[in-house]
C-alpha cells in the first residue's frame, strides 16, 4: 500500500516536473523595428534588444527592416550590435532595405525578403544627397566585404553596392551601384528565403519561440527627441544664455542653473548616443568650474571666464560633430559650425532683448523699488563735504597721492593734487568731487 502511494507520488512529481521544465525551456523570439530613417536614436534601442535576447538566451531576433537608410555612424553602431549577438539574427526586408538600411540588413546572418522589396544603394551620400570623397566610400566597402565575408554573402555584390567601379557580369557595369529586387537577391544570395509576413519567417528558420514584439522605451524616446538637431539647438542657446547671465550679473540665480541643466540634458543623451566623449565631458566641466571661479571667486573677468567660455563652446562643438567615425566628416563639422553659431547668436540677442526691456516690463517693476529718493528732497547718501573748499589743515600722513588729513579737528580722507605730499605739511582744499576730498600742498 506504502509503495503505491509513493511510486503515484513520484509519477506527479515527474509528470509535473517535465511540465513545468517544457514550459520554462520554451525560448523566445525577440522582433526589433528599423522603420524609419536610421539616426543616433536608433542604436540605443537596438543594443538594448541584442542585449535582452542574449542575456535571455533567446531562440532568435528578427530585424523588420523597411527603410531607404540615414546616417552612416548609427548604422555602424547598430551593425556592431547585431553582429555581436551570441544568438540568430535575421533581417526581415519588409519592402526595401536601402543605403545604410542594406548596410544593416547584410549584417544578420540570415536574410528573409517579401516580393516587390528592393536592397543595395549603399554609396555614402551627404544630406544633399552628393556622393562623399574616397575616404568614405573605401570604410564603407570595408564595412560591407567585412560583414559579406562573415555570412557568407557575395563579396562583389555587397562592395557593388557601394561602389559603382565594381562590375557584376550579368547584373552592373562600372557606371552603377547595385540595387537587386527580390528576385536578383534569391537569385545572387544575398537573401535566403522569399516571405509574405512575419509567421512565413517564422516557419522558414524552423523558429518555434514566443515571439516577443520589443518597441523603443520613454528613455531611448527621451534621448532620441533630446537628439534633434532643433532641440539640441534650443538647449544650448539656454545653456550658453543662462552662463552669459550670470557672468554679467554676479551672483547664482535661475539662470544659471537652468544654463547648466540645459548643457547637462545636451551632453548625457549625446554621451548614450556616443557622440559625446568622456574628454568632451570633462572639458565642459572643467569650463564650468573656471566660469564659477570667475563669478564667484576671483574679481571683475580675466583669464579663468576667457578660458572658461573657449572650454565650454569647444565641448559643444566636439559633441555636435560626434566620434563615432575613424574620420572626420567636413558636411557633419559645418552643419556642427551653423548649428552651435546660431544656437551662441540667439542666446546674445535674448541677452540684450531681456537687458532692454525686461526693466520696462509690468513684471519686472514689481520685483524693482522704482522710487527714487533725490537730494532735493532731502535725500542724501552721505554727509556732504562742499563746505571744506578752501580751507586749511594739516597731513596727518604721507599723501602718495591719497592719505589722511586734520581740518580744525577733524579726520578726513584727501587726494592731492599733483606732487607727492610729506606727513605734517600745510594743505588747502582745492575742490570736491562727491566723496573725494582734492587738496595741495600750500608753500611756505
Amino acid at each position: 500500500m506504502l509503495d503505491s502511494i509513493v511510486k503515484h507520488y513520484i509519477k506527479i512529481f515527474l509528470i509535473l516536473s517535465i511540465l513545468f521544465s517544457n514550459s520554462f525551456a520554451q525560448k523566445k523570439i525577440y522582433l526589433a523595428h528599423i522603420e524609419s530613417e536610421i539616426d543616433l536614436g536608433l542604436a540605443p534601442y537596438i543594443t538594448r534588444v541584442v542585449d535582452d535576447a542574449n542575456k535571455n538566451n533567446a531562440e532568435a531576433i528578427i530585424f523588420k527592416i523597411n527603410t531607404l537608410g540615414g546616417r552612416v555612424d548609427a548604422a555602424v553602431q547598430i551593425v556592431d550590435a547585431i553582429t555581436s549577438s551570441k544568438v540568430l539574427t535575421i533581417a526581415y526586408i519588409d519592402h526595401r532595405a536601402i543605403s545604410a538600411g542594406a548596410f544593416i540588413a547584410l549584417a544578420n546572418k540570415k536574410i528573409a525578403i517579401v516580393p516587390a522589396g528592393t536592397i543595395g544603394a549603399a554609396t555614402v551620400v551627404d544630406a544633399q544627397g552628393q556622393k562623399v570623397g574616397e575616404k568614405y566610400q573605401s570604410f564603407m566597402r570595408g564595412q560591407m566585404r567585412s560583414v559579406a565575408e562573415k555570412n557568407g554573402r557575395p563579396v562583389n555584390i555587397c562592395q557593388g553596392m557601394v561602389d559603382e567601379r565594381i562590375v557584376v557580369p550579368g547584373l552592373v557595369d562600372s557606371t552603377q551601384l547595385v540595387t537587386l529586387t527580390t528576385d536578383e537577391a534569391l537569385k545572387y544570395g544575398i537573401a535566403d528565403t522569399l516571405v509574405n509576413n512575419l509567421d512565413d519567417v517564422i516557419k522558414a528558420f524552423n523558429l518555434s519561440g514566443q515571439v516577443i514584439d520589443v518597441r523603443t522605451n520613454w528613455a531611448e524616446d527621451v534621448v532620441k527627441f533630446l537628439h534633434n538637431p532643433i532641440i539640441s539647438s534650443i538647449l544650448i542657446m539656454i545653456g550658453v544664455f543662462g552662463l552669459f547671465a550670470e557672468i554679467k550679473h554676479p551672483g547664482f540665480g535661475f539662470p544659471g542653473i537652468a544654463g547648466i541643466v540645459a548643457l547637462l540634458l545636451f551632453f548625457g543623451s549625446s554621451y548614450i548616443l556616443d557622440l559625446a566623449s568622456v574628454l568632451d565631458i570633462i572639458l565642459f566641466v572643467v569650463g564650468i568650474i573656471l566660469l564659477l571661479l570667475e563669478i564667484f571667486v576671483i574679481p571683475g573677468f580675466g583669464v579663468a571666464g576667457i578660458l572658461g567660455i573657449i572650454f565650454v563652446i569647444a565641448s559643444l562643438f566636439l559633441a555636435l560633430i560626434g566620434g563615432s567615425l575613424p574620420f572626420v566628416d567636413m558636411h557633419q563639422v559645418s552643419i556642427a559650425i551653423i548649428q552651435l553659431a546660431s544656437a551662441l547668436i540667439a542666446a546674445i540677442v535674448l541677452l540684450i532683448i531681456l537687458a532692454k526691456f525686461l526693466p520696462k516690463s509690468n513684471v519686472f517693476s514689481r520685483l524693482v523699488l522704482s522710487t527714487e529718493e533725490n537730494a532735493d528732497k532731502g535725500f542724501v547718501s552721505s554727509k556732504s563735504l562742499s563746505e571744506l573748499i578752501g580751507k586749511e589743515g594739516k597731513a596727518l600722513t604721507t599723501l602718495r597721492p591719497a592719505g589722511m588729513a586734520d581740518f580744525d579737528g577733524e579726520k578726513i580722507d584727501v587726494v592731492a593734487d599733483g606732487d607727492y605730499v610729506h606727513q605734517g605739511s600745510r594743505l588747502k582744499v582745492l575742490r570736491v568731487e562727491g566723496s573725494k576730498v582734492v587738496v595741495r600742498e600750500i608753500k611756505s
